[in-house]
């Protein structure tokens, strides 16, 4: 406005002075019906300068009152709404801790334009109304939470894949997850969510793709993680055997590498896979092979159930292992077992009277009775049998109390 005023300021003291320093003012006669009204050029013309600044000035003054107006306006009443807005949020944020989902939806929902952070109040209403079971109104709120996110688009989609996994919806969980690690690979909630979508999804290979990221954003210990890779490994074991069969998982196996086929729960897992498809040649090879590099009881216990030829390998790799680690009462018992399938009824009598003596079990009871009727003790059997039911009948009674 100043820019305006000077530079009518200007133009009147060069329109004056132009004329009157030149002696030419000339001469202006405007007619009607009643009156003559003359004046110079020059006069008219600061007349039409004058009348233009006047517009200009109404107009000016228009424009800042309509301004103050709508500034009043918006801080009486937008103040208002968005002063109330907290208020409403700060209370759903309690009513949240109290578990009251539906108070929850609707304080979040009222006045929630106006809302620091209207996003999160959908978002918010949207998990209350999945508590309650309305997944209807659900995915309103996750829709409105789109709209209003604008570019900020993480939180809507983190919370869609949640609520799709709470509602069962795992392969459109499985695709959300997908596209999440693609613009957050080591986003920890994102992690977390494809972790639960992959395995409820049977997505195994995926889940072990993500391992590495899990370890490195902290959202799993080395030892969680190697029982997650292990679980995911048997989870394809499982799948091939479904899908493949028997001779798909062989080969399976034989393409995998030496880390992998080393795994002693992977070992476990393979093993029983055979046993129950009647390759125990290979079973054992594995078992074997296995307590070879470690002592582990997992293996152990699968010794009993193999029907391979090859009885005396299994005999070398149990002494091999009693002279290493000593004799414990599942290698006696394994040892037993062994020597009682083979007819070796002195050994079998020696290996479970060892196991008892270490740890009293049914079981080892009941395969010593065995071996003592093989030779011909009939009382002692009948004693032994008789230890074997009350120590069954002590065990049911303690389960029971």
């Amino acid at each position: 406005m100043l820019k305006v005023l000077l530079l009518f300021v200007i133009l009147l003291v060069g329109i004056v002075l132009g004329p009157l320093l030149s002696g030419h003012q000339g001469y202006v006669l405007i007619q009607t019906d009643k009156h003559n009204i003359t004046t110079s050029i020059t006069g008219l013309v600061i007349m039409f300068l004058l009348l233009q600044f006047l517009l200009v000035f109404i107009g000016w003054c228009y424009r800042r009152l309509k301004r103050t107006s709508t500034f009043t306006h918006s801080w009486i009443f937008g103040g208002y709404k968005r002063s109330r807005a907290r208020s409403q949020t700060k209370q759903a944020l309690l009513k949240l801790a109290e578990g009251d989902f539906k108070q929850v939806e609707k304080l979040m929902t009222r006045n929630v334009d106006h809302a620091e952070h209207p996003v999160v109040n959908y978002l918010l209403a949207a998990e209350a109304a999945l508590q309650r079971g309305d997944y209807f109104r659900t995915n309103q709120y996750i829709e409105r939470a789109a709209e209003v996110a604008d570019k900020n688009q993480l939180p809507v989609d983190i919370t869609r894949v949640r609520i799709q996994l709470a509602q069962g919806e795992i392969n459109a969980a499985s695709n959300g997850v997908d596209k999440l690690l693609n613009h957050a690979p080591r986003h920890p909630e994102v992690l977390r969510l494809a972790e639960q979508a992959y395995t409820l999804s049977g997505n195994y290979q995926s889940l072990i793709d993500i391992l590495p990221s899990m370890v490195k954003v902290g959202l799993h210990n080395e030892e969680e993680v190697h029982k997650l890779r292990q679980q995911a490994y048997a989870g394809i074991m499982n799948q091939i055997m479904a899908k493949q069969g028997y001779a798909g998982l062989k080969v399976w196996w034989k393409d995998q590498n030496r880390k992998i086929r080393n795994d002693i729960a992977l070992q476990v897992a393979m093993a029983e896979h055979l046993i129950e498809c009647n390759d125990h040649e290979t079973a054992q090879q594995i078992i074997l092979n296995g307590l070879k590099q470690q002592y582990d009881e997992r293996l152990l216990l699968l010794i009993p159930h193999l029907k391979a030829n090859d009885a005396e390998s299994v005999q070398k790799i149990l002494n091999h292992l009693l002279k290493q680690h000593g004799a414990t009462p599942l290698l006696n018992s394994t040892m037993g077992q062994v020597a009682l399938r083979q007819g070796e009824w002195v050994s079998a009598e020696t290996a479970f009277k060892a196991a008892i003596t270490q740890r009293p079990d049914a079981h080892d009871y009941a395969w010593l009775a065995d071996a003592l009727d093989k030779l011909q003790k009939r009382e002692e059997a009948t004693q032994t049998r008789n230890k074997g039911f009350m120590l069954t009948l002590k065990r049911d009674s303690d389960i029971e109390a």
